[in-house]
């Protein structure tokens, strides 16, 4: 197998399940889920993700094109490595799920909705994670990163989202988030259902949502907007250096959650609203009934505003910015 999203596409297995190059052994575990593992002896289990929402595509395309030359042993391999493409379904018809949003059913989550496709599928994205990381040896360091685009633009082109930890972040983690140019960082205060949660709370790994520009189809990307975290990624890859960091990203932690109940919910900001658009103290952000939704801080930023979800899920999350003396207690 060379191409793993052009096989995982197909909808079938490869006709080998199994194989190797002159630097690693390969294999299959379902459907969009491949491990690959050195020759070598490694510091360093990683997990990449993307394609759990089948319409954000430029992430897909970046994974696909660094383990292409792994798989066709043009390159060796310094970690060892699980790939996922989360939602295959999606990514072949292009839609964002298929019933129900993939990132809000890990931890458990998927039982509330168990008869559906991506129920099932978190389960056995769960189950893998689990054996991947059964086989850790206690020198490895555990890492997820899941690749992501989001629905609407922002005026940071590159952001990452990290799940609510209870440890201080790994400092090297943090370093490579700066090297991959993420030009802001986001950090939850409350455990959620995405997948970088699940890593984080269930297997202790240090991971990371990357927002890697707008939501495009498949060949619409400009792949250049994101040349610093692909290089990012390669350096951890195949070993090599991580390149120069540009400009340190800015902190967010999130300030509140904006939630979607039922049909009455009105979100207060229009379809053209900016990911990281600041409002003022006192704002009306949304109403549903009698509850009201306001800017409690001095200032506050909208994060994945979406008046569409479905009902009992997040529909905005509101960040107030960290200044250095912040980021020193939360980290």
């Amino acid at each position: 197998m060379q191409d793993f999203l052009q096989q995982t596409l197909t909808g079938d297995p490869p006709r080998s399940r199994r194989g190797s190059t002159e630097h690693l052994d390969w294999a299959w575990h379902g459907e969009g889920i491949l491990s690959l593992t050195p020759h070598k002896t490694t510091h360093q289990a990683l997990v990449l993700s993307a394609g759990i929402h089948g319409n954000e595509t430029a992430p897909v395309e970046i994974l696909n094109a660094l383990i292409t030359p792994l798989l066709t042993g043009a390159r060796s391999l310094a970690v060892r490595l699980l790939v996922v493409l989360g939602n295959p379904a999606a990514l072949r018809s292009g839609k964002r799920y298929q019933q129900y949003d993939l990132n809000r059913l890990f931890s458990g989550r998927w039982q509330r909705v168990s008869e559906l496709a991506e129920a099932q599928r978190a389960l056995q994205l769960e189950q893998a994670l689990e054996t991947f990381w059964r086989t850790c040896r206690d020198h490895e360091q555990r890492w997820h990163l899941d690749l992501h685009t989001a629905i609407r633009g922002s005026w940071h082109t590159r952001f990452g989202v990290m799940p609510h930890r209870e440890q201080p972040w790994p400092q090297p983690f943090l370093d490579w988030l700066a090297a991959a140019d993420m030009e802001a960082l986001v950090f939850h205060r409350a455990p959620g259902g995405t997948f970088t949660h699940y890593s984080c709370e269930h297997h202790d790994a240090a991971s990371c949502t990357l927002e890697l520009g707008k939501a495009l189809p498949f060949g619409h990307n400009d792949l250049s907007q994101f040349t610093g975290a692909q290089q990012a990624l390669a350096a951890m890859l195949y070993g090599e250096a991580l390149p120069p960091v540009r400009q340190p990203p800015r902190h967010y932690r999130v300030a509140q959650q904006i939630t979607r109940q039922g049909d009455n919910f009105v979100l207060h900001m229009g379809e053209e609203t900016l990911n990281f658009t600041a409002f003022p103290q006192g704002t009306l952000l949304a109403e549903e009934g009698d509850k009201r939704y306001y800017v409690q801080q001095a200032r506050e930023f909208v994060l994945f505003p979406n008046p569409h979800v479905a009902p009992g899920l997040r529909a905005g999350l509101m960040l107030v910015e960290e200044t250095p003396q912040t980021q020193a207690l939360a980290l």
